[in-house]
């Protein structure tokens, strides 16, 4: 709604104008007091305050992101590497029939926490060596680089998985075998 009120904002008249501007102040505001009731409730409950830690340690994975997975996917540690990956929606599926053998993509999944994901990709392919050069190997392979990004974002994935499942920090030498 907030990306909506302040997109019309920008083609309203003037009369309109202040009326948006108040509503985006009152949005934005919600907005602050869900984030803080929601952080709170992370802080005060040592279960998730423990794998907020876990998840925190892993290069990539920052405050929303670990929000997120807490909050939007509760199986996280419980599932194998290809269920969570199909859940999120970054395994690739097969398009066959037949004889037919179509092109592999992903799809379905959880939106939010994909997005998520994708912001915490773009932060590991940068701060996490072992993901990085995940990274850089795909393009060298000729990967487009959305492609390669999306591996990067299962490999993250796949990766908070296994943190949480095995209740122990993050190593760069189990990054790329989690």
């Amino acid at each position: 709604m907030l990306v909506a009120e302040k997109n019309r904002a920008h083609v309203a008249t003037l009369a309109v104008r202040e009326s948006l501007d108040a509503h985006i102040e009152w949005l934005e505001k919600a907005l602050r007091a869900v984030d803080g009731d929601l952080h709170r409730a992370v802080r005060d409950s040592p279960v998730w305050r423990q794998k907020e830690d876990l998840l925190r340690a892993v290069p990539g994975v920052g405050k929303v992101l670990a929000t997120t997975l807490l909050a939007d996917l509760p199986e996280l540690g419980r599932l194998s590497r290809r269920e969570v990956a199909a859940l999120v929606g970054v395994a690739p599926l097969n398009r066959d029939s037949g004889a037919f053998r179509g092109q592999r993509s992903v799809w379905g999944g959880r939106a939010t926490v994909r997005a998520a994901l994708y912001m915490g990709a773009l932060a590991a392919v940068r701060s996490n060596p072992p993901i990085r050069a995940f990274y850089q190997r795909l393009v060298a392979k000729g990967k487009p680089k959305k492609v390669a990004l999306v591996a990067c974002m299962r490999k993250l994935l796949v990766t908070c998985n296994a943190v949480i499942r095995d209740g122990a920090a993050w190593e760069p030498s189990n990054a790329l075998t989690a």
